[in-house]
């Protein structure tokens, strides 16, 4: 399913096989969870992808090939492929540990064909094994909803009271988490969501309730996954002194102007942007542990335009993920 231009359909085409080159491997797909980041894509508010694309970076498949010098895995394992696809390791972000802000970073789905197909190559160096515990469809979403999450949630430091703004994708991986961490979860979404507030009930949030609804107690963090700037000073107002805001998305609408007493008394608002090789070795560590519950909605790959607008339109709970016929 290609991308030829901003706003317009992905269309299903026939293209070759793609040939693994120095460090890559050949992916046959099995699955390729649907986010958010498609559809900004997709929408344009993402600028800069190649043209024309295959969009998709939470890929599950097995290796079919390998490019000449790739070693880490052999023909038939099962590797999941995450958003971060390149990295020189050389930059002034590399060399203190921060690859996630690479100057010549490259993305999957965005600069490197993705996996809304049968086959794709990656770089085996940001390819990652894969939790045994986990089939093919709930294991994808893991990968970025779960990856994104666990970023934002480090970057909530040792926050106790935490508030998730948006409970899609990433909310509901992580509220398991924070749980598991022994963290207070209270779960906000969009007003009059009775079946998402209940979702996040089942999943361990003590309290869900309307995202501009001040919480029962002030709380140590907010994460804000839903794309919508108007949360920000909302979060803000929710937070207890020396509290931090954390924005998860890649994209935000404009975040309209607050007083500078909701900052005042050491409170923050920071960003997460992609994310490390590190991020998700641990985060896979973790997950089977917990162990993460995945909610995931498959759509044949045909109908990955109907999968992008359900999603658009929050018609369904957790994630949705592309299946490929073997």
């Amino acid at each position: 399913m290609r991308l030829r231009a901003a706003k317009q359909p992905l269309r299903l085409e026939e293209l070759p096989i793609p040939t693994p080159t120095e460090g890559q491997v050949l992916i046959r797909v099995a699955v390729c969870a649907v986010c958010r980041t498609d559809l900004h894509i997709v929408s344009g508010e993402l600028n800069e992808p190649k043209l024309p694309l295959v969009i998709g970076h939470m890929i599950v498949g097995r290796i079919e090939g390998l490019g000449g010098g790739a070693q880490r895995f052999a023909p038939g394992d099962r590797i999941g492929v995450p958003w971060l696809g390149y990295v020189d390791e050389t930059c002034r972000f590399c060399r203190r540990g921060l690859e996630n802000l690479c100057v010549n970073g490259r993305f999957t789905g965005y600069q490197i064909d993705g996996g809304y197909a049968e086959y794709c190559v990656a770089d085996e160096r940001f390819c990652f094994s894969l939790p045994e515990s986990y089939d093919d469809l709930h294991a994808a979403p893991l990968l970025c909803a779960g990856l994104i999450g666990y970023r934002a949630l480090r970057l909530a430091g040792d926050a106790s009271r935490v508030g998730l703004y948006g409970f899609g994708d990433s909310a509901h991986i992580i509220a398991q988490v924070a749980r598991f961490q022994g963290r207070r979860v209270f779960a906000f979404t969009s007003p009059g969501d009775a079946e998402k507030q209940a979702f996040a009930r089942s999943l361990g949030a003590e309290w869900a309730g309307d995202s501009l609804t001040p919480p029962p107690e002030p709380l140590d963090a907010a994460l804000i996954f839903a794309p919508v700037g108007a949360l920000v000073p909302a979060a803000l107002k929710a937070l207890d002194p020396g509290g931090v805001v954390v924005c998860a998305g890649i994209h935000m609408s404009d975040i309209p102007a607050f007083p500078y007493e909701l900052l005042w008394k050491e409170r923050q608002v920071r960003s997460v942007a992609n994310l490390t090789r590190q991020d998700g070795q641990d985060f896979l560590q973790i997950a089977p542990k917990v162990p993460v519950r995945v909610e995931a909605h498959p759509y044949p790959l045909a109908e990955a335009n109907q999968a992008l607008d359900d999603l658009a339109h929050g018609r369904f709970e957790g994630a949705a993920v592309l299946t490929i016929p073997s």
